[in-house]
This record gives C-alpha cells, sequence and structure tokens, in this order.
C-alpha cells in the first residue's frame, strides 16, 4: 500500500509539472514572430486578448504599429484579471479613453531596450534604473535574484515572465502584473 502511495504520487508529480511546462510553453509559443509589429504580434496572442481589446478601444494601434521602435511590457489576460473588479470594464468604456491611453503607454519605452540592455542599466544603477514611459511617468526595473520586475508609481510590482520578443518595431517582454500610473 505504501508503494501504491508513492507511485501515485509520483505519477501526479510528473503530471503536474507536465502540465506546468505545457502551459509555460502555449505562453511562449503564441505565435511571436519577429517578421510582425507589436500589435500584429498581440493580436495573434491567446494571452494577450485583454491587452488588445484595450489597445483597440484607446485607439493606439496605428501608434504601436509604426516604426517606432518600441519596448513595451506586455500584461497578460491574467494580470489584467487581477486588478478589482470592473476596472477593466470602466476603462473600456469610450468616456474613458484618456484615462486607458495613459495606462497603456504607462507600459510603452520609446527605443528598443532587450533583457540584456534593461539588466546592465540596473547594474550600473546600483541595482535599479528608472525609466521614463511613452505617457511621461516613470516606472522602476530592479532585479530579484535573476527575475527583471518593474515597480509602478503606485508600488506594483511587475515580473518579467518572457523577455526579447523582438517584433519589427520595437521588442515585447511579457510581465505579470498592470502598471498604474
Amino acid at each position: 500500500m505504501k508503494n501504491l502511495k508513492i507511485q501515485l504520487v509520483l505519477v501526479m508529480s510528473v503530471i503536474m509539472t507536465t502540465l506546468s511546462y505545457g502551459q509555460t510553453k502555449m505562453e511562449v509559443s503564441t505565435e511571436m514572430s519577429p517578421s510582425k509589429n507589436i500589435v500584429e504580434t498581440a493580436v495573434n496572442s491567446e494571452v494577450h486578448t485583454t491587452l488588445v481589446a484595450a489597445i483597440k478601444a484607446a485607439d493606439l494601434v496605428e501608434t504601436l504599429s509604426s516604426d517606432g521602435p518600441f519596448t513595451v511590457f506586455a500584461p497578460t489576460n491574467s494580470a489584467f484579471g487581477n486588478l478589482p473588479e470592473g476596472t477593466v470594464e470602466t476603462l473600456l468604456k469610450p468616456e474613458n479613453i484618456k484615462q486607458l491611453q495613459a495606462v497603456l503607454t504607462y507600459h510603452v519605452i520609446a527605443g528598443k531596450f532587450s533583457a540584456s540592455d534593461v539588466v546592465a542599466a540596473i547594474k550600473k544603477g546600483d541595482g535599479k534604473v528608472e525609466l521614463k514611459t511613452v505617457n511621461g511617468g516613470m516606472i522602476t526595473a530592479m532585479l530579484d535574484g535573476k527575475s527583471v520586475k518593474i515597480k509602478d508609481s503606485k508600488g506594483n510590482v511587475a515580473t518579467v515572465t518572457i523577455a526579447d520578443l523582438d517584433q519589427t518595431n520595437g521588442v515585447i517582454h511579457v510581465i505579470d502584473t498592470v502598471l498604474l500610473p
């Protein structure tokens, strides 16, 4: 009986590991392509449908499809889902377009900054670097072990979960939290 329990635990561990790996793999393989621009890539990503809806509602498709270059910290659907209930719905209303634009452009930096560029700037800045966003606000990048963290003006901290998704007009870094100006 004891051996059966151990085998069951081992089988469950393998299944959970496989499922976890599959979820991570799914996020990585969401048709991110260096031959597409930032918006085209986001549209093809199953984990960024909320971001795409917000970009469209904010009338930012043309801007984020332009030559750039841009560095985009792209929150996933689950990141938007972690906002207080009703936040996304409220931001998507036409009368809140300016507020939505402010939130979205707070996730964008002018220029193309790879993960190695960001890490080098953090190290040069003695553990952190302030980055000016397209909306004029500041975000702070720092390291937590080997993970890059991004802190917003409200004190929220996002982790870069996938870095360096090169695009024709910049780079996307996927994050797990929505940044707020």
